[in-house]
């Protein structure tokens, strides 16, 4: 039988969070398991008390919100500017926004994440060449509900002072988006509109 939680255990939990927030904004780190693993070691607390993903999440919007300020608003701006840019240099591949950038609990560190949609990935690669981009290419694994996975092509590069990813997915993966890192659940993707609505509000 599973052990209940505590209010102690609930405590620690919400404490590790909040320091795992802490870390990853001050440090510009991205890993959530390195910094969490960080924040367990600084408060002493038991694998048991460690918060999931979905709750540093939180801790990384509270801290953002609480202690960000203007310079916490400005950035998150200019990132999601430049996610438009982006979007609308590959509206031939209907980009969406994930990730950070879009959730909101985005920092110094964080990338610009879009997923774009086409049965042939070498066209994103001579779009990015025809832009004068230059790229890295790779593969990053993605997992779906059933314990499915799948490597899809990526792309990374560098505008200005962001960094982009651009994950590569077929036109069917319009339909069924990977699960989240994050919370386990399909990831949250925006089209362009949502994040020049984003912007507005």
């Amino acid at each position: 039988m599973a052990k209940q939680a505590t209010p102690r255990s609930d405590n620690m939990r919400l404490a590790v969070a909040q320091e795992t927030a802490r870390i990853m904004v001050q440090q510009s780190l991205t890993d959530f398991y390195t910094a969490k693993r960080k924040a367990a070691e600084r408060l002493g607390a038991s694998e048991q008390s460690l918060p999931s993903n979905r709750e540093i999440e939180q801790a990384l919007l509270e801290y953002q919100k609480l202690f960000g300020g203007r310079q916490y608003e400005d950035r998150l701006s200019s990132l999601r500017r430049a996610a438009i840019q982006a979007m609308e240099g590959l509206r031939q591949f209907d980009p969406q926004l994930v990730g950070p950038v879009l959730t909101g609990a985005a920092h110094s560190n964080s990338e610009v994440q879009l997923h774009l949609f086409t049965d042939t990935p070498e066209q994103v690669a001579l779009a990015l060449i025809a832009q004068d981009i230059p790229y890295h290419a790779g593969e990053r694994q993605q997992r779906y509900g059933g314990e499915r996975s799948k490597n899809c092509p990526c792309f990374t590069f560098m505008a200005g002072e962001v960094f982009f990813e651009l994950l590569v997915f077929t036109l069917d993966g319009l339909r069924e988006a990977p699960l989240s890192p994050v919370n386990g659940r399909p990831t949250r993707r925006a089209r362009t509109a949502e994040v020049q609505a984003l912007l507005s509000n």
